[in-house]
């Protein structure tokens, strides 16, 4: 099995403005061994940046950290800053921390509701009350995540009589109806057919604008296809951030190659 030296690193200067990056993150799920090591890295605005590597590497732990989701299950230190402010503290509200970074999960998860009841359970919590900002909150959503004409006459129906790939589209607008600046997914494809896939990253695609969007996935096409950056992970170190550009055609580290060109390991 191939070595490689965890402490060569390459980091690409990013282009563009950012409101969101980290700084140093390690997080622990025992005391004395981190299984994310000082990772840093600069997400900028109206991107997609892909995380990639084997499993086990890393990346859905690193992704799980930036809006605290391991907070319950892990220690977490170094700072993630979101517009300016370190959110990685014992006084920040990680529920509005939840609420402008949002987060999609690998299988996809509605409740077991009507599709306008899964939409509007978020924004009812923050406050929203008006009814027709409720519709037009519906509308709106769906229609980012171009699921509105397939719905639109069933939004009373259970969200769970929708296929798979309609079920995690949904997941997405959820998400997006309490209008977050960050979009977290966790390899939201995975369990997809190829036809849902395609649909799932003509979303993202549109969804980018005016967002920063931050995916894992296994899947070295999808990055290619539908990100501008990715990050390379390995063994709890992530090893390699460049733009998606330079993929295939000339990574910077020879692990990096390796990974992508299946003779890794």
């Amino acid at each position: 099995m191939k070595t490689y030296d965890l402490n060569e690193t390459y980091t690409v200067a990013v282009a563009g403005p950012s409101i969101f990056h980290t700084e140093k993150v390690c997080v622990y799920y025992r005391p004395d061994k981190p299984s994310l090591v000082e990772t840093s890295l600069i997400f900028p605005k109206n991107q997609i940046a892909a995380l990639i590597g084997p499993s086990g590497s890393g990346k859905s732990t690193y992704l799980r950290c930036l809006n605290r989701m391991n907070d319950e299950v892990a220690k977490v230190t170094g700072k993630i800053i979101y517009d300016d402010v370190d959110i990685n503290t014992a006084t920040t509200d990680v529920y509005r921390v939840r609420q402008k970074i949002g987060m999609v999960f690998q299988h996809p998860n509605p409740f077991a509701r009507s599709i306008r009841e899964n939409l509007l359970l978020a924004p009812k919590q923050y406050g929203m009350k008006d009814k027709q900002e409720m519709d037009a909150t519906v509308e709106r959503v769906l229609k980012d995540v171009a699921l509105w004409d397939e719905v639109k006459d069933d939004l009373d129906k259970s969200a769970l009589a929708l296929s798979g790939g309609q079920q995690q589209r949904l997941c997405i607008a959820r998400t997006l109806a309490v209008d977050p600046d960050i979009l977290l997914l966790d390899e939201p494809a995975s369990a997809l057919d190829p036809l849902s896939t395609a649909k799932l990253e003509e979303t993202l695609a549109r969804l980018k604008e005016g967002r920063t969007i931050i995916i894992v996935t296994h899947n070295l096409e999808q990055a290619s296809r539908i990100s501008n950056y990715y990050a390379f992970f390995h063994m709890g170190h992530m090893l390699e951030y460049n733009e998606t550009a330079t993929m295939f055609a000339k990574p910077h580290l020879q692990a990096t190659e390796d990974y992508l060109t299946g003779s890794f390991g």
